[in-house]
């Protein structure tokens, strides 16, 4: 039995045992500790993937005015982005560690900490959705019951939520593992019942966006599906083994999550076809869909799967709260983040429009996501796909990605440019359309031509943010290359 450093400092045997607190945070991962397999990720994103909350997406995406037909096209092609997840996966098995902590090469030890911080926020916010939906479902199973969904009520389905939720994370990456693989096949069966239920009410609609509209639902998509987990990929995969297939990686975290999502956001937009009401509020609104003997057994399992994909949310919050620099366990930090996304959905349950706040937040996640995205894995590229294990645990000086003060500062400029181009060519419906979005947009809009335009934001920010990389850092990254 091997003997590991953990990031409490201690010394502990067997850092990751199933249904036991995870002993490792950020540190690298030993060889002798890499137990999983490449199916193993299969199972975990499967679980959290064969999820209500997916079906909501889908009903949310058919308020932004597209066809049924479009919405088809939309979530397949959306969705694809998926691989990209697989590929932000392939850099934990060499190395051992983190998203965050393998950032450091791009961005240096102190410049990733920005890009940790975005993360960190981002992995709260979904935190604060998958909650709220809890909240939903829990009033409404209450409803149910003949109890009124008053503030006393509301203020203990916000904190008993909040503090079931951290369970799984809290506990660590085995007990995710073995938890989520087992949750999959019966959300399966039910998913089956659900659609029988439900798709021979199935009717067109008249509605048929035109191509700004199609645009702006694509972005949606995308950053809901692959690019809104990419840079949590490589937490899942650091207990692989450094010689694991990377078509195996790829191949089962795009079946694992990608498959479950199309069908039920395909499930979901169906729905919303002969029940349009649903985006505005979901849990609600997609109970009417069902006979009422269904009720209580849907809303029951929708809270059980939504702590589930809560977990990888929160799990990942954990160590990119590491990664900024905080001294604490793992295990605390989920504790933290725990406390802070209960406070945001007391918040939200409170005042505020679910439609509104997930829309407005996806195109926050958009800004900045795309260039991280394509900075990230270019500079893995450049770099010839390896890094120097050792020098990204370091955050002091000396180390090789130190930069200049700890800072790469060509990450940073492509950065901002690339979130610059995306904020550009963003359509917010709500409430911003950014200068080169408003420029596509069309007089007879509805709701005025600031809001009409396309949305090119989630390709602008990939392709401006590996543009920059690559004219600035192409060939000083090429010099840092760790010898094969």
């Amino acid at each position: 039995m091997s003997t590991v450093l953990t990031d409490s400092g201690g010394a502990a045997a067997d850092g990751d045992v199933a249904f036991h607190v995870e002993r490792h945070g950020i540190d690298l991962i030993p060889p002798s500790e890499r137990w999983s397999r490449p199916r193993d990720l299969f199972g975990l994103w499967a679980g959290a993937s064969v999820n209500f909350e997916y079906m909501i997406y889908g009903a949310v995406l058919m308020t932004f005015g597209v066809s049924f037909t479009q919405a088809i096209w939309l979530i397949l092609v959306g969705n694809l982005s998926y691989l990209l997840v697989g590929v932000c996966s392939l850099q934990g098995p060499q190395v051992g560690t983190t998203t965050f902590t393998i950032n450091r090469a791009s961005y240096g030890p102190n410049g990733s900490r920005l890009i940790a911080l975005l993360n960190w926020a981002t992995c709260v916010g979904f935190e604060a959705e998958g909650l709220i939906l809890v909240v939903l479902a829990g009033i409404a199973l209450a409803a149910k019951a003949g109890v009124s969904a008053g503030t006393p009520l509301k203020v203990g389905l916000v904190i008993g939520a909040a503090i079931l939720q951290g369970v799984l994370p809290f506990l660590g990456h085995a007990t995710m593992v073995k938890t989520l693989r087992l949750l999959a096949l019966p959300f399966v069966a039910l998913y089956g019942i659900m659609a029988g239920l439900s798709l021979h009410h199935v009717h067109s609609v008249a509605q048929s966006a035109n191509w700004q509209g199609i645009t702006v639902a694509l972005a949606f998509v995308i950053v809901l599906s692959g690019l809104g987990w990419n840079q949590c990929g490589n937490d899942y995969s650091r207990y692989l083994p450094e010689d694991s297939s990377k078509a195996g990686i790829i191949g089962w975290v795009f079946l694992g999550s990608a498959v479950p999502q199309v069908l039920l956001m395909l499930l979901g937009a169906a729905v919303a076809t002969y029940l349009p009401t649903v985006g505005n509020n979901p849990i609600s609104g997609f109970p009417h869909s069902f006979p009422g003997w269904f009720l209580v057994p849907f809303l029951v399992v929708a809270i059980v799967q939504l702590f589930s994909i809560n977990s990888l949310d929160l799990y990942s919050s954990g160590v990119t709260l590491q990664a900024l620099g905080l001294r604490i366990k793992r295990s605390r930090a989920v504790v933290i983040d725990t406390v802070i996304s209960c406070g945001i959905t007391a918040y939200a349950v409170f005042s505020s429009s679910f439609s509104k706040l997930l829309t407005d937040f996806a195109d926050l996640v958009i800004v900045w996501l795309g260039p991280w995205t394509a900075i990230f894995l270019l500079d893995w590229l450049l770099r010839r796909r390896r890094y120097a294990a050792a020098d990204l645990a370091r955050t002091d000086r000396g180390g090789r990605y130190w930069g200049q003060g700890g800072i790469h500062w060509p990450a940073i400029a492509a950065q901002v440019l690339g979130s610059t181009a995306a904020m550009l060519t963003l359509n917010s419906s709500f409430s911003y359309a950014g200068w080169l979005s408003r420029l596509t947009s069309h007089g007879s809009c509805p709701i005025g031509p600031q809001h009409c335009g396309a949305d090119f934001s989630v390709f602008a920010g990939l392709v401006v943010g590996a543009a920059v990389y690559l004219v600035l850092a192409g060939r000083s990254v090429a010099r840092e290359v760790v010898p094969a």
